[in-house]
């Protein structure tokens, strides 16, 4: 299956997605690592357009049809975006778990912002400003909210592992 993971930066995408891999003995695909290697190669800066996504829809395909689990994790700001993962799954003929992760508390989130560390040097973490600022389209079709102001990421691994576990025809539990 593909889990596609998403949301704003400083929500928690990270630690959930590698906590679910751990979990589900899954692919973890960050975009974040690709995008940092495209730019360590010399070929783009930040930012560097979609050139990240498509690596990134091109090597979940092809773990994906190795009959991998794959969590795609990344902002996922646009339909477009989103639209490819589910086409991904489509094309690889596995079930697609669109989860995205939201912190509703602001404060929070602002903390989040300005305490975190870079994990994948050289990448330039956002500024607040540009977490608040960045384009971020609504969904516009069902998924898994997880909202990791209110739950910690033991009880929001839970969620996600539960509802990739489910029957596929199940909607998406409340997170």
């Amino acid at each position: 299956m593909l889990i596609s993971l998403g949301g704003l930066p400083a929500t928690g995408k990270t630690t959930l997605a590698r906590a679910v891999a751990r979990e589900l003995g899954a692919v973890h695909l960050r975009i974040d690592t690709i995008e940092q290697a495209v730019v360590r190669s010399g070929l783009a800066r930040h930012p560097v357009g979609p050139v990240g996504y498509a690596v990134g829809y091109a090597l979940a395909e092809d773990h994906l049809r190795q009959g991998l689990t794959v969590i795609a994790e990344s902002v996922n700001p646009l339909a477009v975006t989103r639209d490819a993962w589910r086409d991904v799954a489509s094309r690889a003929g596995v079930r697609l778990l669109e989860v995205e992760t939201v912190c509703s508390d602001t404060s929070e989130h602002r903390r989040r912002s300005a305490e975190r560390t870079v994990d994948i040097p050289g990448l330039p973490l956002p500024t607040w400003d540009d977490i608040t600022g960045r384009e971020y389209e609504p969904w516009v079709r069902g998924r898994l909210v997880v909202d990791t102001a209110v739950r910690d990421v033991g009880a929001c691994v839970r969620t996600i592992c539960r509802d990739a576990l489910s029957p596929p025809d199940r909607p998406p539990s409340a997170g």
